[in-house]
């Protein structure tokens, strides 16, 4: 090898674990935008006209989409109003508890030095997709009245 040093070139194939705040530097970070993000929604209160857009398919269709209610629902849930939450969209609170799961096992695997490799498979996407339809079809027919926002 010529012109390499031997110890500069064990050094460099040495893998480089990072401290443990450099682990967690990414989800922590994520989670206070998450907060940020609950913080204002719960301050800036949605159920006052004119802090947020209509929704654009709810504006033009007078259909409920699957996000429709998420902001009244944040905000339901940052005020500890888990019915209203449920009522204002049902499918935003089981986002929020799932998203509160997934980052709780980045965390832990970020803390343990694993990587956060959380799969999901196409059958799992597909269920999900499958599962939002048919929430936006009957929060949208007359027997799913209970699940307008």
């Amino acid at each position: 090898m010529r012109g390499v040093n031997a110890d500069s070139h064990s050094a460099a194939a040495a893998p480089v674990t990072p401290s443990l705040r450099g682990r967690l530097a990414v989800p922590v970070s994520v989670l206070g935008a998450v907060v940020g993000a609950f913080a204002y929604v719960g301050t800036v209160d949605p159920n006052q006209p004119g802090h947020y857009p209509v929704c654009p398919l709810y504006r033009l269709t007078g259909l409920y989409c699957p996000g429709c209610g998420g902001l009244r629902s944040a905000h339901a849930f940052v005020h500890g109003d888990f019915l209203a939450a449920l009522r204002d969209n049902a499918a935003g609170v089981i986002a929020y508890l799932a998203f509160a799961v997934v980052w709780t096992v980045w965390v832990v695997r970020a803390a343990r030095g694993r990587p956060a490799r959380i799969e999901l498979r196409p059958v799992g996407m597909w269920s999900i997709g499958a599962l939002l339809l048919v929430f936006t079809v009957v929060r949208n027919l007359p027997v799913g009245g209970w699940l307008h926002p």
